[in-house]
């Protein structure tokens, strides 16, 4: 009978002094198991056969105690002479049927793939379970031919889904590459994007860790926390819409969304949420500024040190790429890890994405580094965003479009269905999706265009909305724009704006005077709103 494994929480040894620090690789194990690990692989890659089969049946002995199985990287030889659970093998070591053919049809057979190809053979070759990666750079494997990212697991997992095969419906799936308490919960959420128009991808029945574990000063601690990260709700889950919302009349749709605006701007007021910036030098006075007009409170900083005790404060985070230095995305880094752990809101705003290849390595960087709870761009940095090939941009700014409204309004529902979140792409009209409800916004000035940071400031605004009310994100954020836009399109037209020198001072008043008009039960100035629904 087929051995049963709980592939939860995988842990991967590894021998070496710079990860075990002296101690004992048992003794280790052991205070993992503990911490909640439901599979051990052992992994030694320098040690002669003898050596392999005595700490291998030490660890045997200790992971049946717990229950739990043990596999044999790469030594089918190993397994047969331990008798435990199975072995798991490389792209460049035995095949899966041969190590069949030795092992007999009860163990558990895993294999590493990292392409959908691979994966295709090694579950038609009768594989127990794939080992998809490397996802992130590790130090701990050396041999690491290609990083696949996570759209690269994204893109296995949906192959898998979507295969007539039964043994790709069937297969476990483990991700293993870099992954550890910041990120595993993004990792295993943003996974499962069920594409438009496809059947669900396979969902990860697992995690692999290594460092995450060995490294760790308590490596039952370590197992604990990581077990619950896996097993829980990310904090960040976004809301999700009624299944049925597709089916709702367009005037109504636009009604639910209209008649909540009101309630959201004055709960920005009430509770008055941090407004976490950072951004360039350049903006950071009028993201300020903007942020007291809507009732937030602005702070501009942009050091990762600091970021872990704001992310406790309950409010938001806008990471603008304006200024896209290696020592900046490393503090952008830091302070995404800390906003995800807390829950608190997080907007991207990839400014010049597609334009060098420093910035295009930045949006990866960040883009892998953690979950955005909704991404802000023009056409050309979305296109960036999503892995268009080609993509060119002259500076920030997004050049002559070349989509159509439908296609514009496609992409932005295919990216935010793809990273679970909200993808907002600005132009004359903007596009609002978070891959169910899809919006067209059409207010706004062209004065906006013509001023310094008017697009950063933007994300501050909806990341205070959404800070406000984390029940729908979308919401919050449509909130937010039409406060932002509506308040743009008053200032133009009053008689002491001349042009973009004369708008700015007259839309931060705008900005204040319309909020302000809302918590007096004025709502007149909404009825500016243009708002449709999209099909995508």
């Amino acid at each position: 009978m087929k051995l049963h494994v709980d592939y939860c929480l995988y842990l991967v040894t590894d021998s070496t002094d710079a990860i075990l620090h002296g101690r004992d690789l048992c003794d280790v194990v052991k205070e993992a198991l503990l911490g909640g690990v439901t599979v051990v692989q052992y992994r030694d890659k320098t040690s002669d056969t003898a050596t392999l089969i005595a700490a291998a049946k030490k660890l045997n002995l200790i992971c049946e105690e717990k229950g739990v199985r043990l596999l044999i990287n790469d030594r089918v030889d190993v397994a047969l002479a331990v008798g435990c659970a199975g072995v798991h093998i490389g792209q460049d070591d035995m095949d899966v049927q041969t190590a069949r053919q030795l092992l007999g049809k009860d163990k558990i057979i895993g294999a590493t793939v990292s392409s959908k190809e691979e994966a295709l053979e090694a579950a038609r070759a009768g594989a127990d379970y794939l080992g998809i990666g490397t996802i992130f750079a590790t130090p701990t494997k050396k041999d690491t031919k290609s990083i696949i990212s996570l759209s690269g697991l994204r893109d296995i997992l949906h192959f898998l889904g979507n295969h007539p095969h039964q043994d790709c419906q069937n297969v476990s799936t483990v991700c293993i590459g870099g992954i550890n308490a910041s990120n595993v919960q993004n990792v295993i959420y943003q996974s499962y994007a069920p594409l438009i128009g496809q059947k669900p991808p396979k969902k990860l029945d697992g995690v692999a860790v290594v460092s995450a574990i060995m490294g760790a000063e308590d490596p039952r601690k370590a197992a604990e926390y990581l077990y619950s990260l896996i097993t829980g709700s990310p904090v960040f889950t976004s809301f999700q819409p009624p299944p049925n919302i597709a089916d709702w009349p367009k005037a109504e749709r636009v009604k639910e969304l209209l008649d909540s605006v009101p309630k959201i701007i004055k709960k920005v007021s009430e509770v008055n949420p941090l407004c976490h910036n950072m951004t360039n030098l350049v903006v950071q006075n009028i993201a300020a500024n903007v942020a007291l007009s809507i009732g937030a409170s602005p702070i501009m900083s942009d050091s990762g040190d600091e970021a872990g005790d704001l992310a406790k404060l309950g409010g938001g985070l806008v990471i603008n790429m304006g200024t896209a230095t290696h020592a900046g995305i490393q503090n952008y880094l830091v302070a995404l890890r800390a906003y995800n752990l807390q829950g608190g809101p997080v907007v991207l705003d990839p400014v010049g994405a597609g334009a060098t290849a420093q910035r295009r390595a930045a949006m990866t960087s960040l883009m892998e580094g953690g979950y955005f709870d909704l991404i802000k761009g023009n056409e050309k940095e979305i296109l960036a965003v999503s892995g268009a090939g080609g993509t060119k941009q002259r500076g920030v700014d997004s050049g002559t479009s070349e989509m159509s409204l439908h296609e514009k309004a496609f992409l932005v529902a295919k990216l935010a269905t793809q990273e679970r979140n909200i993808v907002l792409m600005t132009g004359k009209i903007d596009f609002l999706s978070d891959g169910v409800r899809t919006y067209t916004i059409r207010n706004g000035h062209r004065y906006l265009s013509m001023i310094t940071g008017s697009g950063c400031t933007l994300g501050t605004t909806v990341a205070a909305f959404m800070a406000a009310h984390l029940e729908d994100k979308l919401l919050a954020a449509l909130a937010g724009i039409l406060l932002f836009e509506i308040a743009a399109e008053r200032a133009a037209v009053r008689l002491d704006v001349k042009g973009p020198g004369t708008f700015v001072p007259a839309w931060l008043d705008e900005l204040y005077i319309s909020r302000m008009e809302v918590l007096n039960d004025n709502l007149e100035w909404l009825g500016a709103a243009d708002v449709l629904p999209c099909v995508t």
